[in-house]
């Protein structure tokens, strides 16, 4: 049986994967963002046209891996998040995976499309250029920093103190005897 958050969790992944899918568009059918490299939004923010053929933050592994390695390696990924959400009873778990899941799915479509991830979100100050980036890995990024979040949490149910709480309880009822 489905743990209570799969169902809103890939709504919410289906959410991202169409803002994901629909701005990679705009960028590059109505902006036309490959004709003009890179626009200035802001002093510190800029739609820079970037092809990313590697994986998360351009790390060459697609040289080794090729295109289709990749595809199958987030594809992987993507089936075993799908299992994690569909059998967490926790509720900022169950976003940070359907964060992750609509993000991966998002970047495997740039690939089998585009043979490469679309990147264009490019922020930079005095010199300093962050990664030009996209919705999809925004959304692995805060989907990451969630579950981060929750395994640091403490409580009962964390795997944490999953021994400590199984231990706690045990004493307590040793003393109530």
């Amino acid at each position: 049986m489905a743990g209570p958050y799969f169902k809103n969790g890939l709504i919410g992944a289906a959410g991202l994967l169409a803002a994901d899918q629909l701005s990679k568009w705009w960028i590059l059918n109505i902006f036309n963002l490959p004709e003009k490299g890179s626009v200035e939004i802001l002093p510190f923010f800029s739609l820079s046209m970037v092809w990313n053929y590697g994986i998360s933050m351009g790390i060459p592994l697609g040289d080794s891996l090729g295109k289709w390695g990749i595809i199958v390696l987030t594809a992987v990924i993507s089936v075993w998040v799908t299992k994690w959400l569909h059998d967490t009873p926790k509720k900022i778990e169950g976003w940070g995976l359907a964060m992750i899941l609509g993000g991966a799915i998002g970047n495997i479509i740039d690939r089998f499309i585009h043979g490469a991830v679309v990147d264009f979100l490019h922020f930079h100050y005095a010199g300093y250029n962050f990664y030009v980036f996209n919705v999809a890995d925004s959304a692995i990024t805060i989907g990451v920093a969630l579950l981060l979040i929750d395994g640091l949490r403490g409580g009962e149910k964390g795997p944490k103190n999953a021994s400590k709480a199984g231990e706690g309880s045990a004493s307590h009822e040793g003393e109530s005897s």
